[in-house]
C-alpha cells in the first residue's frame, strides 16, 4: 500500500495535532460520500446491508482491542462510555476514586460527579519529572480501603506520559479494587489489549490515533460486569430480541449493545470502520514502530535547539505519540502563538507547545516543525 495516497493534508500546514483530532484518510472520507450518496438517492432501501458493516466495525475494533465483537459497545464519545461506567455502579457514601489531577476533564468530571452520592473525589499529583515507578506509586498509595475504583488514562495528554497499566491493574487486584482505563491516546498509537493490561473498564473515542470521525466512543468492560452495571439509558437497539418490536417482556442484551439504546451513528461507524481496515491492513506494530520513530526524531531535533527542554518522557516505554516541550524563557502561550502563525497545527498543554505526529506524518513535516521552533526562539 502507499500510504501517501491516503492522506492528503493541505501543504500549507505543519499537521501536528493528531492528539487532539487527525485529519481523516482518503478511504475514510470515501466511505461517508458513498453512504451520503446511497441515502440521497435511495433513503433506506440498504438498511440490512448497514447492519452489515455496523458488525464489521465492531469485529474491526474489538480485534484492535484484543477482545471479542459482542464485548465492544459504541457510544456518543468517551465521556459517554466513562459516565455510564460512573452512573452505573452502585456506590455506598464514604466510597472513594483515585484518580490524578493531571487528567482531561472527561475522566474527572464523571468522578467528582459522585459527590451527591457521598463518594469522594481523591486528587493525586503525578509526579512526571521523577519518573521511574513515581506516578504509579502515587496513586497507588493513595488507595485506602475505602476505594472503589482507580481512575487513570493510559497516556496522560498534556505530558505524554504512559503509564504503566500491568502494575496498576496488580495492585488493584490486590486491594479489591476496579481499575478504569481511558486509552484515547494510545489505541491507534501503540499495540492495546484489553486482557494484557488488566484494566475492568476501557473506555476511548475514534477521533484522535484511530484517524476517524468525532462522536463515535467506545465502551469495554469485562463481561462480568456487563449486567451488574446499572442502566441509564433505555430505546429498541438494546433489546435481546433485537428487530421484535411487539415482545412485551423484553430484557437488555447479554452482549454489550445493551449500552447501544437507540439508532445507530450510521455516518460515523461508516467512517471509523474504513478507518480502521487501514490499521487492519498495516498492522497496528507496524504503524506503532513507525512512530516511535517519528517521535525519536521530534525528541532529538527538539533537545538539540538552546533553552528547549522536553517535558514528555523520552524513554520509548513511557511515551506515545505526544511530544511537549517548553522553552526556558519564552511562554507556552507566546511560543503557542509563534507556531501557530507560521501554520504549525499544535496545541499548548501541560506548561509547554504539544506536537502530536502519526506514523502517516513525513520526516520532512517533522523537520518544518522544528525549524519553526527554532525560528521562534531566535
Amino acid at each position: 500500500m502507499n500510504i501517501t495516497n491516503e492522506f492528503n493534508v493541505d501543504s500549507r500546514f505543519c499537521y501536528l495535532n493528531h492528539a487532539g483530532m487527525s485529519p481523516w484518510p482518503k478511504r475514510t472520507r470515501d466511505a461517508v460520500v458513498a453512504i451520503a450518496d446511497e441515502i440521497h438517492h435511495q433513503g433506506a432501501v440498504g438498511y440490512s446491508r448497514w447492519s452489515e458493516l455496523d458488525a464489521a466495525a465492531h469485529g474491526r475494533m474489538a480485534a484492535l482491542l484484543g477482545a471479542q465483537a459482542d464485548e465492544v459497545a459504541f457510544v456518543r464519545n468517551t465521556s459517554d462510555a466513562l459516565s455510564m461506567i460512573a452512573r452505573g455502579l452502585r456506590w455506598e457514601p464514604g466510597q472513594n476514586v483515585v484518580y490524578a489531577r493531571e487528567e482531561f476533564p472527561s475522566n474527572r468530571y464523571p468522578w467528582e460527579s459522585l459527590g451527591e452520592f457521598g463518594v469522594e473525589a481523591r486528587r493525586v499529583n503525578l509526579n512526571v519529572d521523577a519518573l521511574e515507578d513515581a506516578p504509579e506509586s502515587a496513586l497507588i498509595s493513595a488507595i485506602d480501603a475505602n476505594t472503589r475504583l482507580l481512575a487513570v488514562s493510559a497516556v496522560q495528554y498534556a505530558s505524554g506520559l504512559r503509564m504503566d497499566l500491568p502494575r496498576l491493574a496488580a495492585a488493584c487486584r490486590e486491594r479489591g479494587v476496579l481499575l478504569c482505563v481511558d486509552a484515547i491516546q494510545q489505541v491507534g498509537a501503540l499495540p492495546f489489549d484489553v486482557q494484557r493490561c488488566g484494566a475492568d473498564f476501557v473506555a476511548l473515542g475514534s477521533h484522535k490515533w484511530l484517524l476517524g470521525p468525532e462522536g463515535i466512543g467506545v465502551l469495554w468492560m469485562k463481561p462480568e460486569w456487563r449486567e451488574r452495571l446499572r442502566l441509564h439509558a433505555f430505546g429498541w437497539h438494546m433489546a435481546e430480541n433485537l428487530g421484535d418490536f411487539d415482545n412485551e417482556t423484553w430484557r437488555p442484551a447479554f452482549s454489550a449493545r445493551r449500552f447501544e439504546p437507540g439508532t445507530t451513528n450510521l455516518l460515523g461507524i461508516a467512517a471509523l470502520n474504513a478507518s480502521l481496515s487501514l490499521f487492519e491492513e498495516l498492522g497496528i506494530e507496524e504503524c506503532a514502530a513507525t512512530l516511535n520513530a517519528r517521535i525519536a526524531h521530534l525528541i532529538g531535533g527538539l533537545s538539540a535547539l538552546p533553552g528547549i527542554s522536553v517535558i514528555t518522557p523520552t524513554s520509548p516505554d513511557r511515551r506515545a505519540g505526544i511530544v511537549t516541550f517548553r522553552h526556558e524563557k519564552l511562554s507556552a502561550a507566546a511560543l503557542h502563538a509563534c507556531l501557530v502563525a507560521a501554520d504549525v497545527v499544535c496545541v499548548p498543554r501541560g506548561g509547554g507547545v504539544r506536537f502530536s505526529p502519526h506514523f502517516h506524518t513525513s520526516v520532512a513535516t517533522l523537520d518544518r516543525g522544528l525549524a519553526c521552533v527554532e525560528s521562534a526562539i531566535a
